[in-house]
C-alpha cells in the first residue's frame, strides 16, 4: 500500500505539517459572548444528521457545528485530515486505509473509533448512497483507530463521493448512543464531534448550540452559537440594524444595498459552487410539449441572465452554461446562453405554440425572488407559469418523489467534481433524476470506472456536451451569495474555506 499523490491529496499532503500543528487543543481564554445568524429558511431536524445529506450545502450549516467528518474542506485546502489523520491508498486503487486522529471524543464523552466510521457508512442514505454502497465491497475495522475500505473494483472518484461535501457519507457520528436513541431520538438530541454541542431546538424557530471546549483542533471563540430561522429577507435586515442578529445569511437587490450603506454593517460576497437552473422534469415524456428541444431552447433564450444578477446579486454573480461549476475538475465550458427574445418567439412557433401556453413551476420558498423573475421572462415570449413556492424541507421531500413536474428551480453548492454532479442530477437514479437517455447512462458507467485521466475527461466533456445540445436544462447562473454582519463581530468565519458558502469553520468565529 502506498500513500496517495493524486491532485487532490497532494495539497493535502503538502499541508498536513500544518494541519497537525493547528490539531493541538488550544488552552486559551475560554470562549465567551452569543453570535446569532439570521437563516433564510427554516431548519429541520433532518439537517442534525449527516446520513441524510441532500446533496446541497445548506445542511453543512449543522454538520460544521455538531459533527465532524475523516476529512472536509477547510481554510486552504479542499480535503483537509480532520477525525483521520492520514489515508492510503493501494497501487491497485482497491483499498483505502484510513488511521484516525487518537484521542478524539464525541460530545457524550465517547471516544471516535473506527466502529463508528464503519457504522456510520453503513448507515448512511444520503445522496449518492447508492453509487457508494454499490463500489464498496466491504470495510474492515483492524483496531480502534484504522478503517479500511475495499472496492470491488478501481474508482477515481472514491474520495472525491466520500471525502467530501458531495455526499455526507464521512461525517461520523457515535453509533452506541445512536442505537441507544434510534433515528428519531437522535434528531431530537444530536451527538457529534464537532466544536459546538447541541443545546435546545425549537422547530421553525431556532437552533442553540454551545461551545465544546474540548474540540480537537481549537477551542470554539464564541460560548453560544444560534441560528435562527428568519424567512423574510426585510425583516433579517431589521434584526441585523437593531443587533439582534449579529450575521445575515442571504442578502439580495434593495436589501443588500442598504447593507452597503448602513454605517457599522458589512456586506460580504461570497464565491461558491453556486450554479442554480431550470429543470424540464418532462423532457423524457414524448406526450409533452417539454419533449420538444425548441421549446427547451427557448426558455434559454428567453431569460436575461445579466439582468437578473444585477438586480439580484449586484452584479457580484457569474453567467454560466451549465450546471456544472467551472472550477469543478472534468468540467466542460459549455457556451452561454444568449437574451435574445426574438429568438425565443420564432423558437416557440416553430414548435408550434405561436401564442405561447401555460405551464407549471416549483420552487423552494429560498429561490422565490429568482424564480419570480424567470417567471417575468418566460411571460414575455408567451410562456405563462404558475408558481408553486415550497417550504424548504417540503421541497426536497417532493423532488426525491419526482413529484413537481414541468419545471422547477434547482440549485446546488455542493463540492465535488463533473461525475458527482452528473451522478446526483444527470445520470438515471440519479436523486434529483427524472429520467435518463440511454447514450448519456453508457458514457456515465463507462467513464467511472476509467482509471486513464485523460480519456476519462474527454468521456464526461463529452456528456456535458450532450447535456448542452439536448437543452436538458436552463442555467441560470454561478450565484454569488451576498451576507451581512453586525459591528459586534471581528471574524464572522465567511471565505475562510474557498468555495463554501457559509460560515467556517465556527471554531473560528470571534467577537470584538
Amino acid at each position: 500500500m502506498k500513500h496517495y499523490r493524486g491532485r487532490v491529496s497532494v495539497a493535502l499532503i503538502a499541508l498536513l505539517a500544518a494541519a497537525l500543528t493547528a490539531a493541538s487543543p488550544v488552552h486559551a481564554q475560554a470562549p465567551g459572548g452569543q453570535v446569532i445568524w439570521g437563516v433564510s429558511v427554516s431548519l429541520p431536524p433532518a439537517w442534525f444528521d449527516p446520513a441524510e445529506a441532500t446533496g446541497l450545502l445548506i445542511p453543512f450549516i449543522v454538520y460544521y457545528a455538531l459533527h465532524d467528518a475523516l476529512a472536509k474542506p477547510m481554510p486552504g485546502t479542499a480535503m483537509a485530515p480532520s477525525l483521520a489523520e492520514s489515508w492510503s491508498i493501494s497501487a491497485d486503487g482497491l483499498t483505502y486505509e484510513f488511521v484516525l486522529r487518537p484521542g478524539v471524543r464525541f460530545h457524550n464523552g465517547e471516544l471516535v473509533t473506527a466502529d463508528d466510521v464503519k457504522f456510520s457508512f453503513e448507515r448512511y442514505r444520503g445522496v449518492s448512497a447508492k453509487i457508494l454502497k454499490e463500489k464498496v465491497r466491504r470495510i474492515q475495522v483492524l483496531d480502534q483507530h484504522r478503517v479500511r475500505f475495499e472496492l470491488k473494483e478501481p474508482w477515481p472518484d472514491f474520495l472525491t463521493f466520500y471525502a467530501t461535501p458531495a455526499t455526507g457519507a464521512a461525517w461520523v457520528v457515535p453509533r452506541k448512543y445512536v442505537e441507544k436513541v434510534g433515528d428519531d431520538g437522535f434528531k431530537k438530541a444530536p451527538v457529534g464531534a464537532g466544536p459546538y454541542k447541541f443545546v435546545s431546538f425549537t422547530p421553525g424557530v431556532e437552533l442553540v448550540l454551545e461551545a465544546h471546549e474540548q474540540y480537537w483542533r481549537k477551542r470554539p471563540g464564541v460560548k453560544r452559537l444560534v441560528l435562527k430561522s428568519v424567512p423574510d429577507e426585510t425583516t433579517r435586515l431589521a434584526m441585523l440594524k437593531r443587533g439582534e442578529i449579529d450575521i445575515s445569511y442571504i442578502v439580495r437587490g434593495p436589501v443588500a444595498e442598504e447593507v452597503q450603506r448602513t454605517p457599522g454593517l458589512t456586506l460580504k460576497p461570497i464565491r461558491f459552487y453556486g450554479e442554480q437552473w431550470v429543470l424540464f422534469t418532462e423532457q423524457w415524456d414524448p406526450k409533452s410539449l417539454w419533449s420538444d428541444r425548441r421549446v427547451r431552447l427557448a426558455v434559454n433564450y428567453a431569460i436575461d441572465r445579466q439582468a437578473i444578477n444585477q438586480s439580484l446579486t449586484l452584479g457580484f454573480s457569474r453567467m454560466t452554461g451549465s450546471i456544472i461549476p467551472r472550477d469543478f475538475e472534468f468540467s466542460w465550458p459549455a457556451p452561454l446562453y444568449p437574451f435574445d427574445v426574438r429568438k425565443a418567439k420564432q423558437l416557440l412557433t416553430d414548435a408550434g405554440y405561436p401564442h405561447g401556453f401555460e405551464g407549471e413551476f416549483w420552487t423552494d420558498i429560498g429561490f422565490a425572488e429568482q424564480t419570480e423573475a424567470v417567471a417575468n421572462a418566460l411571460a414575455a415570449v408567451g410562456i405563462r407559469v404558475r408558481i408553486h413556492t415550497l417550504e424548504r424541507a417540503a421541497y426536497f421531500n417532493q423532488l426525491r418523489e419526482k413529484k413537481p413536474r414541468q419545471l422547477v428551480y434547482m440549485a446546488s453548492a455542493a463540492y465535488g467534481n463533473a461525475a458527482t454532479r452528473i451522478d446526483t442530477f444527470v445520470a438515471a437514479g440519479g436523486t434529483y433524476t427524472y429520467g435518463g437517455y440511454a447514450d448519456i447512462e453508457g458514457l456515465v458507467q463507462e467513464q467511472a470506472t476509467e482509471r486513464d485521466r485523460k480519456r476519462r475527461e474527454t468521456t464526461l466533456h463529452r456528456i456535458q456536451q450532450l447535456m448542452h445540445e439536448r437543452a436538458m436544462f436552463a442555467p441560470i447562473w454561478d450565484s454569488a451569495a451576498l451576507h451581512g454582519y453586525g459591528p459586534r463581530v471581528a471574524e464572522p468565519a465567511l471565505g475562510l474555506i474557498g468555495n463554501y458558502l457559509w460560515s467556517g469553520p465556527y471554531e473560528e468565529v470571534r467577537l470584538k
